[in-house]
């Protein structure tokens, strides 16, 4: 309670949050540590597009590829970070570990910002702009490094650590985790209103080093509150490597790929489990069946006293190969994930460029809204679409649909992608009236940084951005709830890294997907579709391309999710099938 009472004096907003989810002592000293994390990573990186063009003097295409590069790497890092995790660490040490490299991270950042040596000079009116040297840009990287190192073992293993630290043998722990991923998006979310709106100001506004300065005492603040709850956190051991076992099973699986299955499999196969495992048991299913090979019992396998399989290499048990059959399942829907992340990349990028050439006076004041904080507004779709769909929809949906969740997970899943269609049409046509006021009623009184600004309110951004933040509220939570669900219990932090692979790979499609329309279109008639100045290019078109790539994607995964089975359903069991031969009665 005296670590309720230190959140009590640092955030009410926090604290309420937590107390309406429910959360226990543990839950909320962990509640500290990834609020004051998301405050301070996320004020650092928000904001870091901006940074590059106008401190570091780089172009707009380098600064996006590289912020792309930079994000892609710190979510691909996750596997790294997942296995070390699952396999040797275990989560407390890996997210402490990573915490640490974080907060050395942003210190690096800050010092960028405030040693004048440390980044190139202004950009005089009439002097020409002089990049970074490789001095500067070395000392720059080291600090994306000690991020990636820190973002590479927090990102899989919050989620999960979080999730440990209910009891799902109670009543009060199965309620928690019921609504869990909801609740911790919004978290996230109320980390990233903050951070594009205050911290973002101070850094465009009034000071680039103070700006930094401030998230990185909030991550220190992260630290801090890590690190005291350790005595009275629920740490899980890990077992060893959980992809040690996966090999096995394919390698078996290869193995005896000339063997024929038995017509009951579910009967004869080698069925073994652990009593050190923490898996539930899984039903045979008969996808993949060809892995199911790995389970067939040979006159040459031999069996140990405690019924084991004496060679692991050669014999694998029901339970092991249902689990890789598992993996392999999420694989094709992962790949949908990929495509969607792309849309929602564009409107953490471009979305700046074009809010830096909309009016950002808010109203008839001389206020300017920083151009990194219009995400605000998809953030701020999100947070109250949450609670709204937690509390009073999903309640309607259980009544009319009879499932515990109101709709499936990957029903959820498939309207975001819906929405992110609409999206991005959307935002081709504000680009569009965007251009096409600037070009005709240029607005007075500003200092354009490329080109004239157009006279359109950059509210209109909102629409945009709005219906961002729906399609993120229905996809991204139901992807992180999806992947952590059908994920062995062994694999949770590996499932919590899936996600971030996905980000990644689409940060690095986006970024491939920007030089391939830079390339072609740079000698376009009508010019290049992705010019420093929006005002000559034509961006809009570029947008109707990722809509065009969603709705392919949408047809994709609704045939994968129509194919999908959901891990322990639609299969049979040894006590199934000797329940089937005992009862007259049929088998729901």
């Amino acid at each position: 309670m005296q670590i309720y009472g230190l959140l009590e004096d640092i955030s009410e907003l926090v604290l309420h949050f937590f107390l309406e989810v429910h959360f226990l002592t543990i839950s909320d000293n962990l509640a500290g540590n990834e609020t004051f994390e998301k405050l301070g990573t996320i004020g650092t990186s928000s904001n870091l597009l901006v940074y590059l063009t106008t401190v570091f003097n780089m172009n707009s295409i380098t600064a996006t590829n590289l912020i792309n590069i930079f994000n892609g790497t710190c979510n691909f890092g996750t596997l790294l970070g997942a296995f070390l995790s699952d396999t040797y660490l275990g989560r407390y040490k890996t997210l402490g570990i990573a915490s640490v490299s974080s907060l050395l991270g942003m210190l690096v950042l800050t010092l960028t910002a405030a040693i004048s040596k440390l980044h190139p000079p202004d950009c005089g009116t009439n002097s020409k702009c002089i990049g970074p040297s490789a001095g500067q840009m070395a000392f720059l990287l080291t600090g994306f490094g000690l991020l990636i190192a820190g973002a590479s073992g927090i990102r899989p293993c919050n989620l999960a650590f979080g999730a440990d630290q209910f009891n799902p043998n109670t009543e009060s722990g199965r309620r928690g985790i019921n609504s869990f991923f909801n609740w911790y998006y919004f978290t996230f979310t109320f980390a990233m209103m903050v951070s594009l709106t205050i911290i973002v100001y101070v850094q465009s506004n009034v000071n680039w080093a103070l700006g930094l300065a401030i998230p990185t005492f909030l991550m220190l603040l992260s630290c801090t509150f890590f690190f005291v709850g350790t005595r009275i956190y629920v740490i899980v051991i890990p077992k060893g490597s959980p992809l040690a076992s996966v090999v096995q099973v394919m390698v078996a699986a290869v193995k005896k790929r000339k063997l024929k299955l038995p017509e009951q499999p579910w009967v004869s196969l080698f069925d073994h489990i652990s009593s050190n495992s923490i898996n539930s048991k899984l039903l045979y299913t008969d996808q993949f069946r060809f892995l199911s090979k790995a389970a067939i019992v040979t006159p040459e396998d031999k069996i140990n006293t405690d019924g084991s399989a004496a060679d692991p290499w050669r014999l694998c048990s029901i339970q092991q190969v249902e689990e890789v059959k598992c993996l392999v399942r999420v694989i094709p829907i992962w790949v949908a994930c990929i495509f969607y992340f792309v849309s929602i990349v564009q409107q953490q990028t471009y979305v700046v460029f074009q809010a830096l050439q909309s009016d950002r006076r808010f109203g008839h004041s001389s206020f300017k809204i920083p151009a990194a904080s219009y995400n605000v507004f998809q953030m701020l779709s999100l947070t109250i679409w949450i609670p709204i769909y937690d509390r009073l929809i999903v309640p309607l949906l259980r009544k009319l649909t009879k499932k515990e969740a109101g709709i499936t997970i990957l029903q959820k899943m498939g309207i975001g992608m819906f929405l992110s269609v609409v999206t991005m049409i959307v935002s081709a046509l504000v680009e569009n009236q965007r251009r096409t006021i600037a070009l005709t009623k240029p607005t007075v009184g500003f200092e354009p940084r490329k080109g004239d600004i157009s006279s359109m309110s950059g509210l209109w951004l909102v629409a945009q951005l709005g219906l961002a933040g729906l399609s993120e509220a229905f996809a991204i939570i139901s992807e992180t709830e999806f992947f952590y669900k059908q994920f062995p219990e062994n694999m949770r932090s590996f499932g919590g890294s899936v996600l971030f692979c996905g980000l990644a790979m689409s940060s690095y499609l986006s970024s491939f997907l920007i030089s391939i329309v830079h390339r072609v279109t740079r000698n376009n008639e009508e010019g290049n579709w992705l010019a420093e100045d929006l005002n000559k290019g034509r961006l809009d078109y570029f947008y109707y391309l990722i809509a065009a790539l969603e709705v392919l994607n949408l047809g994709y995964f609704l045939v994968c999710a129509k194919w999908y089975k959901y891990k322990g359903a639609g299969g049979n069991t040894l006590d199934v099938a000797m329940e089937k031969m005992h009862s007259d009665k049929p088998i729901v």
